[in-house]
């Protein structure tokens, strides 16, 4: 028992023992664990604050203080607690680019509010919608919300804030290196075949500058676009077409808190606005669009003349040629005269760039006449601006001025087919205008460059001395900056203001010089080149017309008090109807066959008579024609025959274009855009005389598509050498296609008189006046295009024309497929077609090939009527 107690005891004892030692162990590892655990406390990094990230950046600091990453060049914003919930406005445009990827230098793309608001732990950059009013007083504007949305454009994680300052900081780098605030890329068309831009590369795009102003901050972002397989020709300014790099400038722009007084548009005026719809109102009409203006306030408001207090201020870079800055100059200045109407003295100033000037001419706080030298030049002078879309102030402006508009260098990979013709810049401008918004895209400069071309050739070629010569370069630099200048003044085109001096006036400098050659600069007339050298007067227009003060009065002589600016605007307004107040904009002239009706409302024309003016004009180009070669052969000695064929296509262009205007009287109709009870206003639509469309009718015939219309001289052909350059005609040939080029201007008109919109139309005024019925055109054209050489031969030209012609017919009477025109139109070509069948059959007379050409004819209609 004794021993058997003493061994319980040991086991006892053995437990506690190891008891001890386990806690002892146990202890030292939980002693351990707490000096690790002190040692790391001790270890760790301090808390992330803004300061610590910032801390190895490049601060740059302005409206938005932005910091770059001086390792790998990524950059924070820093965003303010009084940013949260704040408007801004957001403006980019391109710092340079290539014409293929849709941005060139100085083209203005994107204009819009934008704010800035928490979402949790992110930031979302949220694109504001203003397209829309509700009048407060009313309850309506409870549900001002409803439908209407706004586009969250991104949304970035916190990095780190301040809750103390209420400051946040992020990463920038999707704000800016992407495409989610502002796409670079166009968004091309299902049907597009030609050069596209790849896919944006994030590893090559990068930033190509930071400045930072209190009131803007402006970032510029170098974007490359990667296509390994790219489709589609690109020019020589595209070293490798898989590569693309496109430079654009963000700016990011306090919302101005100023007194700025909107103006609101009204048609019968012409300016860029900013669109907005009333929601709240009654009326059929409820627009409450912003016309764009710059905020020009009075020194001293109780005078009828005051110098304003802040000037418009446009500087003339230091790139411009010296040779021609006081030209531009007294250009700029020369709007001084219609400010004077609306009540300003001295409202434009004009500064040239010193050479030692350090701010670059991309800054938007400059305003500045811009110089550029491409070799595929999209313009010849571009004015576009950026405004406040709340109110519709403009708040900055440029001036790209284009070198070979000036050389008068005409530029075209198709210059033997249909180079100069209206068709082609046409497609070119309908290419441009896809990426300009508010139709601030123009092309006066490439216009006027294939006119100067004439211009300067008809000049020399009537006997011009090298004064003449001077005069003509400056009056056509001179007007191109009125016009650009008018653009960012606010004003859009107005394609109607020719209509001011008649034929027999429009020489007459007396007059002209006094008032205008133009009631407006802003439109796109033919030079002013005189057959009689005696009779020379302007060749362009030097002054802002009437119209151009009127329409300055309309929007800047702004009276503070709300009623008195009402009864300001009906006195202004109601002198629309003043014969030199007219006014009609892009979307109503004539330059397409698809849209507009009045033909005064026209590109390439002169005079308030075209047809007088543009049968002289043809009559001018035929005279001019046979000088041409011994001009060359005179004065370009040991020189190519590259310049001969350069001014025979411009000659030719002046004839198509006159032709083309011309053709617009048939079937027009006059616009009248007055109000109800206004004085001088007529009924809104008055189809073109019966006598007017009959005389356009007849000039067609007998300087268009008579036999001999389009013939130059036949020993002018045999020079009309492109001067080689390397391989320039491998695969082409370099012949001069004479026949397609005529055939080109043969088919614009033929398109025009043939047009389902234009034959529609004239079906449709005989109800309202028309008397040049539908059948009666078509049965003269016929006449034109086939009697003249029935009983003779027909040569190429004719024959081309008449072919066309009668594949036109086909189309429209539905013979050969299916048919999209009104009823009576298909009669009407059903009847022409049975008409020259019989005239055809009847002929006997001709050559071999005319015979062959009228069999043609006859076997192309039998065979559509099986």
């Amino acid at each position: 028992m004794k021993i058997k107690y003493t061994f319980s005891w040991l086991l006892v004892a053995c437990f506690f023992i190891s008891l001890g030692a386990t806690a002892q162990k146990k202890d030292k590892k939980k002693k351990g664990k707490d000096a690790q655990v002190t040692t790391q406390t001790q270890q760790s990094p301090p808390p992330k604050t803004i300061a610590s990230v910032i801390g190895k950046c490049k601060a740059s600091n302005g409206l938005f203080n932005l910091y770059q990453d001086e390792k790998d060049g990524s950059v924070y914003m820093l965003i303010k607690k009084e940013q949260i919930g704040k408007e801004f406005i957001y403006f980019s445009f391109t710092t340079d680019g290539v014409l293929e990827g849709g941005n060139y230098r100085g083209n203005f793309r994107d204009n819009k509010v934008f704010t800035i608001k928490r979402y949790y732990d992110r930031i979302e950059f949220i694109n504001i919608n203003t397209s829309f009013y509700f009048d407060p007083n009313n309850a309506l504007s409870k549900a001002a919300d409803a439908n209407i949305g706004n586009a969250i454009m991104l949304s970035e994680k916190i990095e780190v804030e301040d809750k103390e300052k209420g400051e946040i900081l992020i990463k920038a780098d999707k704000v800016f290196l992407g495409e989610d605030v502002s796409p670079i890329k166009p968004n091309y068309p299902p049907t597009y075949q030609g050069f596209r831009l790849g896919n944006l590369n994030r590893d090559k795009t990068k930033y190509g500058g930071i400045r930072n102003y209190p009131k803007n901050t402006d970032v510029v972002v170098e974007y490359t676009y990667d296509n390994p397989a790219p489709q589609g020709a690109t020019s020589d300014a595209v070293v490798d077409n898989r590569f693309i790099t496109i430079k654009s400038q963000h700016s990011l722009i306090e919302m101005p808190q100023n007194d700025f007084i909107s103006t609101f548009d009204d048609p019968r005026v012409g300016y860029f606005t900013t669109q907005v719809t009333d929601l709240t109102s009654k009326s059929s009409t409820n627009f409450r669009d912003f016309v764009h203006k710059w905020n020009l306030k009075k020194k001293n408001p109780s005078a009828a003349l005051s110098e304003p207090v802040e000037p418009i201020v446009f500087w003339i870079e230091k790139t411009t040629p010296v040779e021609f800055r006081e030209t531009i100059k007294k250009a700029g200045l020369a709007w001084n005269e219609s400010f004077e109407k609306a009540g300003f003295k001295n409202a434009v100033e004009i500064k040239v760039q010193p050479d030692t000037a350090t701010w670059d001419a991309g800054d938007i706080r400059y305003n500045v006449l811009r110089w550029t030298s491409s070799p595929q030049p999209p313009f010849g002078g571009y004015g576009p601006s950026f405004v406040n879309p709340r109110t519709g102030q403009i708040l900055g402006a440029d001036i790209m001025l284009e070198y070979t508009f000036i050389i008068n260098s005409m530029r075209s990979n198709k210059i033997f087919e249909t180079a100069a013709l209206n068709n082609n810049l046409l497609e070119q401008e309908q290419e441009f205008a896809k990426y300009h918004k508010n139709h601030q895209f123009c092309s006066l400069g490439h216009h006027m460059q294939v006119h100067n071309v004439f211009g300067l050739s008809a000049v020399q070629l009537l006997g011009g001395t090298d004064d003449d010569i001077k005069k003509y370069t400056e009056e056509q630099i001179y007007y191109l900056v009125l016009h650009e200048m008018g653009h960012t003044l606010g004003l859009n085109h107005n394609m109607k203001a020719t209509q001011l001096h008649s034929p027999d006036n429009i020489h007459n400098e007396e007059i002209t010089k006094k008032v205008g050659l133009q009631g407006s600069v802003m439109d796109y007339p033919l030079p002013n080149v005189a057959l009689d050298r005696e009779k020379q007067g302007q060749y362009y227009t030097t002054k802002p017309g009437p119209y151009d003060n009127w329409a300055i009065e309309f929007a800047y002589g702004t009276l503070s008090d709300a009623n008195a600016e009402k009864q300001r605007l009906e006195r202004v307004l109601a002198r629309s109807t003043e014969p030199e107040l007219t006014f009609g904009n892009d979307a109503d002239d004539m330059r397409s066959s698809f849209s507009g009706i009045d033909p005064r409302v026209m590109i390439y024309d002169q005079s308030s008579d075209m047809i007088r003016y543009g049968s002289e004009r043809m009559k001018m180009v035929d005279n001019l024609l046979p000088k041409l070669k011994e001009n060359h052969l005179k004065n370009f000695q040991n020189q190519s025959y590259d310049e001969l064929l350069i001014r025979y296509f411009a000659l030719t262009a002046q004839k198509f274009n006159s032709a083309n205007a011309i053709s617009r009287y048939i079937g027009g109709v006059y616009v009248d855009r007055g109000f109800v009870g206004q004085k001088g206003a007529t009924q809104p639509y008055t189809p073109v005389s019966t006598a007017d469309q009959k005389r356009a009718m007849k000039i067609l015939t007998e300087q268009v598509f008579a036999p001999d219309a389009m013939k130059a001289p036949v020993d002018l052909y045999n020079y009309l050498q492109q001067q080689r350059r390397g391989f320039n005609f491998f695969g082409r040939g370099e012949d001069p296609r004479i026949n397609e080029r005529v055939l080109a201007m043969y088919g614009n008109i033929l398109t025009h008189l043939l047009s389902p919109v234009t034959q529609q139309r004239i079906l449709n005024s005989e109800h309202y006046g028309n008397g040049y019925k539908l059948a009666d055109m078509m049965g003269d054209l016929t006449d034109a295009l086939f009697k003249a050489d029935l009983g003779g031969n027909v040569n190429t030209f004719r024959q081309n024309l008449q072919i066309e012609y009668i594949g036109r017919l086909l189309a429209i009477a539905g013979l050969d497929r299916l048919s999209f025109y009104v009823y009576p139109a298909q009669s009407v070509a059903l009847y022409e077609l049975n008409k020259i069948k019989r005239m055809l059959k009847a002929t006997t007379g001709g050559d071999a090939a005319t015979k062959a050409h009228r069999e043609h004819i006859v076997y192309k209609i039998e065979k559509a009527q099986k």
